[in-house]
């Protein structure tokens, strides 16, 4: 029994779901460093800018350092509506002009000296960010370096980035999401060709043992190669099957009826008593051995024409009338009284001639030798949308806790006499193979007991 996994459409997808996912972190990883950058960036302009600005401020008047703030750089700096500014002024003796007086306690304002300094750093608890700008002030005493700090809340930065990263975050997921619709197409599409394989597969007719004939993509083809090398195989097997089954029928049989014909050619009147009853046991048992040969040798044709026989309509009445000669012998008891009764209307069953004939045979075969006693009838009638076969007999009829088991092979009710339980086998396998099935009536005061065979209409005969 085949295990049950996922499927291949389902298997590529989630494969595929998780590159894109892997993807997606990747870019809105990437997304949220660019960002970052760029907000740096922005910012960092804006607030060394304002840093020259007040650089400009830095005047000296009577030889001491003065510092005029110009109120442009605050609006510069007034951009960034959520962010508060702190500024501090040093003089040429590193002492504090203006502004907060511990801002940026721990930089080393000489190093901004060759190129203005820009790091990041907490300030009464916030994170800021402080340019630190050197301004060289000539006086009397000889030149020397001015500084200027400024330092500026992140939260508009914050903002920024943000918003990037959300924007970014939309459009990798609407990409992802189209991509992965797109793949889930793709995937369909590509494995087209497996349902078209299985399709192919499905509806090939039971006998037809060619080899597939169908265009595939080439990771396909060793798959096809394979089911052609199985086909060829179990084509083989079924030609020797059926050789095998041909050839037993004929070496079989044919030493069995020679040697029935040889038993009957023995003269018992020159016999001992003794040996007569020992003649009538073989004759019985020689007529048992060739009836359970048939019956074993007509199953397995019955099987094999069930997958390879072309079923085509049939008619119950001929079906049955058929059956009912081949099965009533000429030399059936005198006293005994069989009628056929064919349905007034046209009954019509798709099937094959000879299998459905052998199951009404082997059922009337049953009748006679283990229920009829002085009657047995055999008429086609219809209930429904179905056509039924019934034979009747007057016998004591099978008890109804034993029908399920009658049906199976070599299963008998009787516990003595000759009894091969392949008889309601053969019929029930073949009406299970039409769609019909195999029942029984019991028998009552009014009505005796009855074994049917009943398969559905065609549809022409169902209207």
């Amino acid at each position: 029994m085949l295990a049950h996994r996922s499927s291949l459409f389902s298997r590529l997808m989630r494969r595929v779901g998780l590159v894109l996912a892997i993807g997606a972190a990747a870019l809105i990883t990437a997304a949220w460093y660019y960002a970052r950058a760029a907000a740096d960036e922005a910012y960092d302009r804006l607030l060394l800018g304002a840093a020259f600005q007040m650089s400009e401020g830095l005047v000296v008047l009577d030889d001491e350092l003065t510092f005029r703030l110009p109120p442009s750089a605050f609006e510069l700096l007034g951009l960034a509506q959520r962010d508060r500014i702190f500024y501090r002024v040093l003089d040429t003796r590193g002492e504090t002009l203006t502004g907060y007086g511990d801002l940026g306690s721990t930089v080393d304002v000489s190093q901004s000296r060759a190129a203005p300094l820009i790091a990041n750093d907490v300030y009464r608890g916030v994170d800021v960010r402080i340019v630190t700008l050197s301004h060289a002030i000539s006086m009397s005493e000889g030149t020397g370096w001015a500084y200027l700090m400024i330092a500026q809340t992140t939260e508009a930065r914050r903002a920024l980035v943000s918003e990037l990263v959300t924007r970014a975050f939309a459009i990798v997921a609407l990409m992802s999401l189209l991509a992965l619709v797109g793949t889930a197409f793709a995937i369909r599409y590509s494995l087209r060709p497996v349902a078209r394989l299985g399709e192919t597969l499905a509806s090939r007719d039971p006998q037809d043992l060619t080899p597939l004939s169908v265009a595939v993509p080439g990771e396909l083809w060793p798959f096809v190669a394979s089911i052609n090398h199985f086909i060829r195989r179990l084509d083989e097997r079924v030609r020797l099957m059926q050789r095998y089954v041909a050839d037993s029928a004929h070496q079989i049989r044919t030493p069995l009826t020679a040697l029935s014909a040889q038993v009957s050619l023995i003269n018992e009147k020159q016999l001992a008593p003794d040996d007569r009853r020992h003649l009538e046991r073989v004759r019985n048992r020689t007529a048992e051995l060739a009836r359970f040969t048939n019956q074993l040798l007509n199953h397995a044709m019955v099987i094999h024409r069930v997958d390879s026989a072309q079923l085509g309509p049939l008619s119950l009445n001929e079906v049955a009338r058929a059956a009912f000669r081949q099965a009533i012998p000429i030399t059936v008891d005198p006293d005994m009284v069989v009628s056929f009764e064919p349905a007034e209307e046209h009954l019509n069953v798709v099937g094959d001639m000879l299998s459905l004939r052998e199951a009404v045979v082997n059922i009337i075969d049953n009748a006679l030798r283990h229920g009829a006693e002085t009657r047995l009838d055999v008429r086609v009638e219809r209930d429904g949308d179905h056509g039924r076969i019934v034979v009747e007999d007057d016998g004591p009829g099978i008890a109804a806790e034993d029908w399920a088991s009658v049906t199976e092979r070599f299963f008998s009710t009787r516990s003595e006499g000759p009894a091969s339980g392949l008889g309601f086998a053969i019929a029930s396998e073949v009406a299970r193979a039409l769609g019909g099935r195999l029942g029984f009536r019991e028998k009552t005061a009014t009505h005796p007991f009855a074994v049917y065979l009943e398969l559905p209409l065609t549809r022409q005969e169902r209207s």
